[in-house]
């Protein structure tokens, strides 16, 4: 079924900012740019995943939309899976009722180099994985990450959702999409219920806030983003060198574990880095 979280979306008002942003922060270049009917992107790989940065370009209805939709900042939005075999997935999450869409296969064009990408790809109705917009894709060819910079980002450790359903999230994430259901915890210092999800070497995180009043039938929402680098030292001193706002290194909730906060240009995405102690 699903090998991997293949990448996802962030929606951003300006692409050159938000390029300029996650260069510094992740210690790479960008693996992909590419242009489309009213919008522009730019792709960023990492070990096990990527990050799509989309932005209004020109004019019509999805450049207006966009713009609309990021007029107060960047948005995390679309997670699209891997898939090594779309015709059974698409199959088995129809018996499953999840409603995808029919398969479709899409070209993406280099902007600068004329490189071509061929996948093929479905979406499930947002209304089946509580407002998530979902995809999932089978590409002919992975995105080949950048040479990374001294205390890189080098994979993404997890992505956090926030939800007022926990039990809807088991049953979507787990039972429906077919996700491995790691972890259910509840830390009441943190007044928090932690469901981990794994998929192709990271963690969706869904959490949800304990002593909160919360409509069981809202959707939920991509929170924040914990990327993973195999020198924390050297991150914290790259990102303070070029003047961003980081916290100081501290011990993470995991045991074995350090972290720091990243409070600007990320873009309005809650963003950690992390490393962990050798096994």
């Amino acid at each position: 079924m699903i090998t991997a979280l293949d990448h996802f979306v962030l929606l951003c008002p300006d692409l050159d900012e938000a390029v300029s942003d996650y260069t510094l922060l992740l210690g790479r270049d960008p693996a992909w740019r590419a242009e489309s009917e009213g919008a522009e992107l730019a792709t960023f790989a990492v070990g096990n995943t990527a990050i799509e940065l989309m932005a209004p370009r020109g004019t019509g209805a999805v450049a207006d939309k966009l713009r609309e939709m990021t007029k107060e900042g960047g948005q995390l939005t679309s997670l699209v899976y891997r898939s090594d075999d779309i015709a059974g997935d698409h199959h088995l999450m129809t018996r499953r009722g999840l409603a995808p869409s029919e398969r479709v296969e899409t070209t993406s064009v280099h902007s600068e180099t004329g490189a071509q990408r061929n996948w093929t790809r479905f979406r499930i109705p947002d209304e089946q994985m509580a407002g998530v917009k979902s995809f999932i894709l089978q590409p002919e060819t992975s995105l080949d990450a950048s040479a990374p910079a001294r205390g890189a980002a080098t994979s993404l450790d997890h992505l956090v959702i926030n939800t007022p359903n926990p039990e809807r999230a088991v049953a979507t994430y787990g039972a429906r999409l077919g996700l491995r259901f790691a972890l259910d915890r509840t830390a009441e210092q943190w007044k928090t219920r932690f469901l981990f999800f794994r998929v192709g070497g990271l963690t969706l995180e869904v959490i949800h806030r304990l002593g909160e009043t919360h409509d069981p039938d809202a959707n939920d929402s991509i929170w924040g983003l914990t990327w993973e680098t195999d020198d924390l030292t050297a991150a914290h001193e790259r990102l303070s060198a070029a003047g961003r706002d980081v916290s100081e290194i501290r011990t993470g909730r995991k045991p074995g574990s350090e972290v720091f906060t990243v409070r600007d240009h990320t873009q309005n995405v809650p963003t950690l880095f992390i490393a962990h102690a050798p096994r």
